[in-house]
Order: structure tokens, then C-alpha cells, then sequence
């Protein structure tokens, strides 16, 4: 059975022994020391501070949390100071909404560690208490090692250095290292320190949010400059065909999805084209699709086509997948120099569109089509010869193209739907660019919103003459 955890009580300054209603200037202080700083706690306190440590700490995640907003809770300030004398004493303060600010006391680091949890808004350190180990490492001459300790163990919490009048340089580099203010003992009341407390603290969540914001939007950029290396440039250099293509990832604010596609031309002439898809749509399956172009490229350029590079490909995707599960379809086309024929495979993709004029568009032949990649070992992959003609638009899809809903109900687009919305903006007059970027935004207004998964389109065109029309 669960042990209930103890709610912390805003403890009173006096009820403690840790503070004063209010303290007078004049007060008689300690060497170095001020009126109103803290005596040890007393025995209660102490248990009191301890139980709701350890439950803090057994309650908070691993890794620990932000501390709590002090909007939404009490402050909880704590004092890691050993005064000997005793002559320090911290008042009784108010929060801006005139709440008690809690306060815990530490005598050491060690003790501090203990108590420091994250309901601890702001630390408020003795600049003249000794780092650890500082005692017996001889010549440990770094006046802040105290500080930079605090620092590591507490990166989220706000920080208050405590110092001498006269030290007022000391002070200054404290905030440099990286506390958010620094205090002097014999200037202390309880306005000046409640102010400052509530300061540090919101200067503290001021400078986290902005470093994550930083953080954010360099992580953003990495990415996008990252996935912008990653989009394949065409090599076409000398082809009198033209090239389209539009990607739309189905990740949100992503620029890569499991969707690729590539064209590039061989010396002899040939330009080859291929698209893709990689089962899933994390980036996962976008670094494999990555892969998978990159390799198509590389094996192309070698002089591999059809089934040899096909079967090649299938290894490379067996050898860098997570688990056997993990599958691609892909189709490659291979025309010729005169632009007339081509060779076509096809490893479970949909079958390309071919649009000619005086005829209507329609799918090239796919029943000889062979397995997606990784399903089958030792599969084979037919290349099919297809007769193109003089004059050609030829638009390699992946199935998010036809997979998107029309309206409310379950029925899908198909390639049914897509040859017949094809036909109709090719009537229009649309082609390359704007015949993609349309029926990449047609597909999205028939399934009312974004569409789940991605999207690559690649057209190539060749044209006898004047652009290409329908019949």
C-alpha cells in the first residue's frame, strides 16, 4: 500500500527559528555578516523539510522536472549558508500575493542536495561557504567553486550569490558564471530579498524558455537543411525531356517522408526514372527511403537495370531495415535516347499514368508486375517493354496520390478516380508544374484536410512540337 505523502506547510519565519517579522539596519551582525540572515533550523523544521524532500524526490520523474510555476504556487526559497555565529537571519517575506515565501536551510552542499527538489523555486548561496573537497585540495584558490558547484547541481532553479558589501566585484562575476543576482549581507531586508527572489525566479524561467526556444529553432533548421540535402537534384543535362515533381510528407512540419523518387540520365543517352515508397511514414522510414534512392542512383550509373537492379536494391533494403517487416515498393522506368520506348518495372507500385494527345489518359500495363521489395527473397521482376510514341507526359505516383478519402465516407480516390481527375485538368490546359501542384491539391480537398500519408508525384514530359494536349 502507497505511503501518503505529506503536504508542506508554509512555515512561518518565527514558528522556524530561520527569520524575523522584519530586522533593523542597526541590528549587531557577524564578521562579513548582516542583520537578518538565518540561524540553523530547528530540529522540526528540519524533519519537516527532510519528509517533504524525500518525497518530492521519490513523487518527481526520473530526470526531474522544471520547478513549479510560482504563479501557481507557493515560493519556496533555500538557504544554503553556515553561519557560526548565528547572527544571520532571513526575514519573513511575501510573495507578490502577499503568500508566506516557504523557507528551507542547508548548513553544507551536501545537505543542500538533500533538500533541493523540485518544488524549490530560488537557492540563496553564501559565496564564503566552502566548496566540497575545498578543505583538503591545498592551493584551491577559485572563489566561485561553491557557486559552480550549486550551478551543476541545481541548472534549472534560480540563483541568489550572497556576499560581502565590499566584495561587490565578487558579485558580479557570480552573475557572470551564472546566477541570476547577487545580494549583500549588510543590506538585506525583507522587500529588497523578496523582490529579488521573485525577480531570479522569473528572470530564470525567462532564460530557460528562450534557450529552449533557441534550441528549438536550431534543431529546426538542422533538420530542414538537413532534408533539403536529402531532396534529389535530376540530372538531365543534354535529355530534351522536361521534369515536374511535388512531395508532400505526411509528417506534420516535416520535409521528408517514406515517399522517394529520383531521374537522372546515363551516357549512353537513356534517362532513367524511379519513385518509391517505404512502408510507415516516421523518419525511420525516410532515412531508409534515403538509402534506397541514393543506392538506386549509384547502381544505376553502373549500368544495372531491371530485374539485376531490382534484386539489388532488395538486398540493400534487407541488409538496412529494422525488422523483417519493413517493406518498399518501387518503379523504375528506363526510356530510351529517342524518347520512343521505355522499359518499365514494377515491385508492388501502382502503375504509371501515360497521357498522349489524341488519346486519353490511362495506366500503363501492370500485370506483370513483381513483389514489393523485402517481401519475398529471390523474387524476380519482369522489365515489360511500352511503347511511348512522339509525343508524351508520363506522371510516376505513390499511393498517397490515390489512397485519400472523397468527402466523409470510406471510399478512396483510387486510380479510377485519378485517371478520370487527370483527364479533366489535362482538358484544361494544365501540364508539368501546375498539372502536379493541381491534382496534389484536388486529392487534399477530396479528403477534406491533410492527407495521412505522403504524397510524391514525378512527370516527365516530351513534347513533338507545341505542349502537350489531350485528345
Amino acid at each position: 500500500m502507497p505511503v501518503p505523502v505529506p503536504r508542506q506547510r508554509a512555515i512561518p519565519a518565527a514558528e522556524s527559528g530561520q527569520a524575523q517579522a522584519a530586522f533593523s539596519p542597526g541590528a549587531p551582525s557577524g564578521a562579513g555578516s548582516a542583520p537578518g540572515a538565518a540561524a540553523p533550523a530547528d530540529s522540526a523544521t528540519s524533519r519537516d523539510a527532510e519528509t517533504h524532500g524525500t518525497a518530492a524526490r521519490d513523487a518527481a520523474a526520473p530526470g526531474g522536472t522544471t520547478p513549479a510555476t510560482p504563479a501557481a504556487t507557493h515560493l519556496t526559497l533555500l538557504v544554503i549558508e553556515d553561519d557560526p555565529a548565528g547572527s544571520f537571519r532571513v526575514p519573513e517575506m511575501l510573495d507578490a500575493a502577499g503568500r508566506p515565501i516557504r523557507i528551507r536551510s542547508a548548513r553544507n552542499l551536501t545537505e543542500a542536495e538533500r533538500l533541493l527538489t523540485d518544488d524549490v523555486h530560488c537557492i540563496l548561496l553564501d559565496l564564503a561557504l566552502p566548496a566540497p573537497g575545498s578543505r583538503a585540495a591545498a592551493g584551491n584558490d577559485d572563489e566561485l567553486a561553491t557557486l559552480k558547484h550549486v550551478l551543476r547541481l541545481a541548472p534549472r532553479h534560480a540563483v541568489l550569490a550572497l556576499t560581502a558589501s565590499t566584495d561587490a566585484e565578487r558579485g558580479a562575476e557570480a552573475v557572470r558564471v551564472g546566477a541570476q543576482d547577487y545580494l549583500f549581507r549588510d543590506e538585506l531586508d525583507d522587500r529588497l530579498l523578496s523582490r529579488a527572489i521573485r525577480y531570479a525566479v522569473e528572470r530564470k524561467r525567462s532564460e530557460t524558455a528562450e534557450r529552449r526556444l533557441t534550441e528549438s529553432r536550431l534543431r529546426a533548421q538542422e533538420n530542414a537543411r538537413l532534408e533539403r540535402g536529402l531532396l534529389p537534384t535530376p540530372l538531365l543535362d543534354g535529355s530534351p525531356l522536361r521534369f515536374a515533381a511535388r512531395y508532400r510528407p505526411g509528417r506534420s512540419r516535416a520535409l521528408l517522408g517514406g515517399d522517394f523518387y529520383d531521374t537522372v540520365r546515363t551516357p549512353d543517352g537513356t534517362v532513367h526514372a524511379m519513385i518509391g515508397d517505404v512502408c510507415g511514414h516516421g523518419p525511420d522510414e525516410a532515412a531508409l527511403g534515403v538509402e534506397l534512392r541514393i543506392a538506386w542512383r549509384a547502381l544505376t550509373f553502373a549500368g544495372l537495370c531491371g530485374d539485376q537492379l531490382l534484386s539489388t536494391l532488395q538486398r540493400v533494403l534487407e541488409h538496412e531495415r529494422e525488422n523483417d517487416e519493413i517493406f518498399a515498393t518501387l518503379c523504375t522506368v528506363d526510356i530510351s535516347p529517342d524518347g520512343r520506348r521505355a522499359g518499365l518495372c514494377l515491385a508492388g507500385h501502382p502503375s504509371p499514368l501515360i497521357a498522349r494527345p489524341g488519346r486519353p489518359a490511362e495506366l500503363l500495363p501492370y500485370e506483370n508486375g513483381g513483389p514489393a521489395l523485402g517481401l519475398l527473397p529471390g523474387a524476380r521482376w519482369p522489365r515489360m517493354q511500352v511503347e511511348l510514341g512522339a509525343a508524351w507526359s508520363l506522371m510516376l505516383y505513390t499511393d498517397g496520390l490515390i489512397e485519400g478519402h472523397i468527402g466523409r465516407g470510406k471510399e478512396r480516390l483510387g486510380q479510377d478516380g485519378m485517371v478520370d481527375m487527370v483527364r479533366r485538368q489535362l482538358a484544361e490546359g494544365l501540364e508539368g508544374e501546375e498539372l502536379l501542384q493541381a491534382a496534389v491539391n484536388e486529392v487534399r480537398e477530396l479528403n477534406g484536410g491533410e492527407l495521412t500519408d505522403d504524397v510524391a508525384v514525378l512527370l516527365l514530359d516530351r513534347a513533338a512540337g507545341p505542349g502537350l494536349r489531350p485528345a
